[in-house]
């Protein structure tokens, strides 16, 4: 079973302001794309249609998204996405991330931002467009775990 996940990504220009640094919008959205990877590599996905195949019929609405930055990111530089499973409820999952800049040199290796979803499992009440936090499936269940604390406390700390 997996509790993490990590994922490269270079700054596109569109994802950039008029400095040539990061919005800081798209940090939120490369933590998704960590997720939805993440869940793929374990021929897992958050669309119950994914593939044309229906794997499951739940949804993954996010009950928090956050961040907290640290330094700029900049166009065409190369980072590190790293995705941990702090924990796992009933029908919720929290993910942590870290986003490191020079990912490929010790020496310059940096801390860029850190974030955290907590996502819920949800389902569509039947005729109506209501959705209803359901257990997480078994599918996923059996495939993803919480990381073990001393992995977890070195992932949410990297700065102590």
């Amino acid at each position: 079973m997996a509790y993490q996940f990590s994922q490269r990504r270079r700054v596109t220009f569109a994802e950039t302001d008029l400095a040539g640094i990061m919005h800081f919008s798209n940090f939120f959205r490369w933590m998704e794309e960590a997720e939805h990877a993440f869940y793929r590599s374990l021929g897992l996905s958050v669309h119950p249609l994914a593939a044309g195949e229906t794997v499951t019929d739940t949804g993954w609405p996010r009950l928090k998204a956050s961040a907290e930055y640290f330094l700029p990111l900049r166009f065409e530089e190369e980072a590190e996405v790293e995705l941990m499973v702090a924990e796992m409820r009933t029908k919720a999952m929290r993910h942590v991330f870290r986003i490191w800049k020079n990912p490929d040199d010790p020496a310059s290796r940096a801390l860029a931002a850190v974030g955290e979803f907590v996502v819920v499992a949800v389902a569509a009440l039947p005729g109506t467009k209501q959705m209803k936090g359901v257990p997480i499936p078994e599918v996923f269940r059996s495939r993803i775990q919480p990381a073990p604390p001393d992995v977890l406390k070195a992932h949410v700390n990297p700065r102590e």
